[in-house]
């Protein structure tokens, strides 16, 4: 069975009650009611437009309910969205922190708060654990429900919104939790929630009962008197079953009267600190790529034809490896896509601030710092150009082609929901700028119709600046010719003037605003109505 149950302080035009009375409304299981009630709950809630209505209003004390009811109530989704990596405290202090006015309440007024939520949910002994993520063990499914709840609890709002509360929780578990709601509604609360197949104990503690059956009333009254009602109907409860069973039975059809059945038969830095495995493997790999590149590239000579060959392709491959090396980027947004929407739905925080937090607490341990340490590994062991404006103005080139690609993914992330995907929208338009990217064919013979993409390719512009950089100035040999580099690059006609290598990292800079502005703006597209 399927139900929403409210306990009431006020008058509330579903029933005539109002001492604070645990009301049940219950409707047949499926996915379809389920459904149902979870766009019931986020009407009532505000979290969902009610434009959709095709009749009536919804009213809360008399007033029609619209999103600002956000702001004297929480939800508690049905899914536990917490920073694994956190603690009970510093979730709640993440809460408390985003939730609460610096202005209206004192850093020692939120502490206060958050010990008075964890002494009122029962959380002293384990507020000092951590959540758990899969590879860290964690907090109890009960103490990690009673967690989510103190998170909306921080604000004191007098208008409580829970989604299936006790999914995935053990029976004794789920009575605990129950409970613990029946507790706060007698503190001046009002709690809705939505519950599925409520056992005995749980039922017992409905005091009215509303049954539901699309979207007809069948029954509307005392708890303990509906079943003498639908008895008084023909139908049986057996001595050892529970009434919500019976109750289920009879809105599905599967209980008919006797008289017919005869007939019939639910921080972002200290997250990256606790969770170092990504980073940790970046710059593991970046190590690897860097020395296995610098071992096939060692020592390149100036001789022809090598000295040309391999500084090229050489080139090509480390802004392959920087492109790339980016793709894990795509999961920044994905995975914490859930707790992205709970949080800035329930006003944790602004879309611009955990955009930019995101962004900046990514790049630089795991796009910015493993860059300098690829750089530099195969830059001296290829012996390129020593000369310290060179080393830079190379590691500013792979700078730039990482955060352009990495900037790339984002935009991916941000604009879709699974990894399946994001692989196939960020590896299509990498494999296409690699094309482009004057190395494998030439430009200069490609069809007109064709030959502008070379202008979108992060590919082009990193190959030529790092053409640029170390060809400018060098003088090739062998024993027939003597060749400059400057003769390579007009061969191609690359412009190696200095406007000619500052308009490749333009170019690389313009890629990356335009995909983090596009980025943001996906962010913000995210309807919170949903």
């Amino acid at each position: 069975m399927d139900c929403i149950c409210v306990w009431i302080r006020f008058v509330c035009s579903f029933t005539d009650e109002s001492s604070a009375a645990p009301t049940a409304y219950c409707t047949p299981p499926g996915s379809l009611c389920q459904r149902r009630l979870c766009v019931l709950l986020d009407v009532i809630a505000g979290r969902k437009d009610p434009q959709g209505l095709k009749s009536g209003q919804v009213l809360v004390d008399g007033a029609v309910v619209t999103s600002s009811l956000r702001l004297s109530s929480a939800y508690v989704v049905q899914n536990d969205v917490l920073m694994g990596t956190l603690t009970v405290r510093e979730n709640l202090t993440f809460s408390a922190n985003l939730q609460l006015s610096p202005a209206d309440h004192s850093f020692s007024d939120k502490a206060m708060k958050v010990e008075s939520v964890i002494q009122e949910l029962g959380l002293k002994d384990c507020a000092d654990t951590k959540i758990g993520t899969m590879f860290l063990r964690g907090v109890s499914g009960g103490e990690k429900k009673r967690c989510s709840i103190g998170m909306e609890l921080i604000t004191s709002p007098s208008l409580l919104f829970l989604d299936e509360p006790t999914t995935g929780l053990d029976s004794n578990t789920a009575h605990m939790i129950i409970t613990l709601l029946h507790k706060l509604s007698r503190n001046g609360r009002t709690i809705i929630f939505s519950i599925h197949q409520p056992r005995y104990s749980i039922f017992q503690q409905f005091d009215h009962l509303t049954l539901l059956n699309k979207g007809e009333i069948i029954y509307a009254g005392s708890a303990d008197k509906a079943i003498s009602y639908f008895e008084g109907l023909g139908y049986k409860c057996d001595p050892f079953n529970n009434p919500a069973d019976f109750f289920l039975d009879i809105t599905n059809g599967t209980l008919l009267p006797q008289a017919d059945s005869a007939k019939s038969g639910n921080e972002s830095i200290k997250n990256i600190l606790r969770n170092p495995q990504t980073s940790y493997a970046q710059v593991f790999l970046n190590i690897f790529f860097g020395v296995l590149v610098g071992l096939i590239y060692y020592q390149i000579p100036n001789s022809l034809p090598e000295a040309l060959q391999n500084r090229t392709g050489a080139f090509f491959f480390l802004v392959i490896n920087m492109v790339f090396g980016n793709l894990s980027a795509v999961e920044l947004f994905i995975s914490e896509r859930v707790l992205f929407i709970h949080e800035n739905s329930s006003g944790y925080y602004r879309t611009s601030v955990y955009f930019l937090s995101k962004v900046f607490a990514d790049l630089i341990p795991n796009r910015i710092l493993p860059v300098f340490i690829f750089s530099a590994i195969p830059y001296f062991m290829m012996a390129l150009k020593p000369e310290v404006e060179a080393f830079f103005l190379y590691c500013v080139t792979m700078s730039m082609v990482s955060l352009s690609a990495v900037s790339l993914a984002f935009l991916v992330s941000a604009s879709v929901g699974s990894f399946a995907m994001a692989n196939i929208f960020i590896a299509l338009p990498f494999v296409f700028m690699m094309v482009f990217g004057g190395f494998l064919v030439n430009l200069n013979s490609m069809l007109s119709g064709m030959s502008w993409l070379k202008w979108i390719s992060i590919f082009r512009y990193g190959f030529n600046a790092l053409a640029i950089n170390e060809l400018k100035g060098l003088v090739f040999t062998s024993n027939y010719t003597t060749m400059t580099g400057e003769m390579y690059l007009d061969h191609q006609e690359i412009d190696y003037s200095t406007w000619g290598f500052w308009q490749n990292q333009v170019a690389l800079g313009g890629i990356m605003c335009i995909c983090l502005v596009l980025a943001y703006v996906q962010l913000r597209r995210i309807n919170r109505w949903k």
